[in-house]
């Protein structure tokens, strides 16, 4: 069995558990395999703001690396919300970045999971005006600082 099959499948164990009834699709996307979700009870399997889609990815993960230690990280997406979601963000932070480079001025971005905070260092990252900055630390969620660039990295 391969890995995105086991994924599939432990998955559909722990949606089984929960009492969903629901379509697994293994994907292939940019960053790798997905689990596509579909069921008339996506809004309970998203939650705000997309928590329980990231604590269900979680728990897919680990445990799938526990059966298959070399398996590639597998996405867990229901009714296209992440992909909805990242186009939405990657809009905004060029949006955002136009804003820095007419104003000048620096802006602090909404607090931010680490999958999100590389999509905005990804889209950014051949801007040759806007940088992303991310803060240090062991926290979650944190706020990227977009600004312009230093005439000497340019």
């Amino acid at each position: 069995m391969k890995a995105e099959e086991a994924a599939s499948k432990i998955l559909d164990t722990m949606l089984g558990h929960l009492g969903f009834h629901a379509n697994i699709e293994v994907q292939e996307t940019e960053e790798g395999p997905c689990l596509q979700i579909s069921t008339s009870e996506s809004k309970f399997l998203i939650g705000r703001d997309g928590e329980r889609l990231d604590d269900l990815q979680y728990l897919v993960n680990r445990v799938l690396k526990k059966h298959f230690p070399k398996a590639p990280r597998i996405k867990v997406d229901c009714e296209h919300y992440r992909a909805i979601q990242e186009d939405h963000l990657i809009e905004e932070v060029r949006g955002l970045a136009e804003r820095v480079k007419a104003s000048g001025k620096p802006f602090r971005m909404r607090p931010l999971n680490a999958y999100y905070r590389r999509l905005v260092h990804k889209a950014l990252v051949d801007h040759p005006e806007v940088e992303s900055v991310s803060p240090g630390g062991d926290d979650r969620l944190k706020r990227i600082n977009l600004r312009v660039k230093k005439k000497s990295e340019s």
